[in-house]
Order: structure tokens, then C-alpha cells, then sequence
């Protein structure tokens, strides 16, 4: 099963899924993702670009998964953070290859590409981001 959703949508979000990309604006310097439509500083002003995201950052806050949804089953307990890029973006992402030590407040961490999710019924595996401590 799925988790992400229909396989066309999981095309749609190679970018963001794939490459870690965002976008900017180009008038004000605002960085956004996943990638938005308006700036919702400056509305239509500016043009928004594609972006390529750092791929460092450090873990802000973090929580240890016991029971996760269905298809994740498997992978409990894992762990879940609020990630802040070297740009202040944040993101809700997996910390992958850490121990319990490992993961605190403050630790580097650097993108791993990853299995997301695979599924029977379409045939496709979803890859996609996930973080590691460094």
C-alpha cells in the first residue's frame, strides 16, 4: 500500500522529494519548502524560483515514534524531527541510522536518500529524504 498517495502525485513531487528542491524569491531573497506558490510575505511581488536546498541542518525538536500509521508498522520505534537547514528552513523529516544517544537537540544532521514506502497494488517504491545524524 501507498502511503504517499497515488502514484501520479508521487511523480509530481520528485523535485521536493528527490532533489531536496525548493524555491526563492528572487526580489526578496525568501527561501520556501516545499516550494510555494505565492510568497506569503510579499504576495505576487517578486518572482519565485527553483531552488536547490542545503543538504545540512540540525535537529530543533525531536519525538520517538512507538506506533506509526499504517505501512510504517514495521519501522517503529523510529525517530521524528523538526530539522532546521544552514538557510532556517525547517522540514518534518525520519532521522534514519542514529542511536538514541545520538539523537538530541542541537545534532548535525546531513540528507540521506532513502525508501519512503513501496506498494503492491501500482508497482512503484517511493524514495525520498530522510536525515542522519553526523
Amino acid at each position: 500500500m501507498m502511503v504517499q498517495g497515488s502514484l501520479p502525485l508521487h511523480w509530481r513531487k520528485y523535485p521536493e522529494r528527490y532533489r531536496l528542491e525548493g524555491n526563492a524569491n528572487e526580489e526578496t531573497g525568501a527561501e520556501f519548502f516545499p516550494a510555494r506558490v505565492v510568497d506569503p510575505n510579499a504576495g505576487r511581488k517578486g518572482k519565485l524560483i527553483a531552488k536547490a536546498m542545503p543538504r545540512e541542518g540540525k535537529i530543533v525538536s525531536w519525538t520517538k515514534v512507538f506506533a506509526g500509521p499504517q505501512g510504517f508498522d514495521k519501522e517503529t520505534p523510529y525517530f521524528l524531527a523538526i530539522i532546521e537547514l544552514s538557510n532556517k528552513v525547517r522540514l518534518l523529516t525520519q532521522i534514519v541510522d542514529s542511536s538514541d544517544e545520538q539523537v538530541k537537540t542541537g545534532a548535525k544532521v546531513k540528507k540521506m536518500f532513502r525508501k519512503i514506502s513501496d506498494t503492491h497494488e501500482e508497482g512503484a517504491i517511493a524514495y525520498g529524504y530522510k536525515f542522519k545524524i553526523v
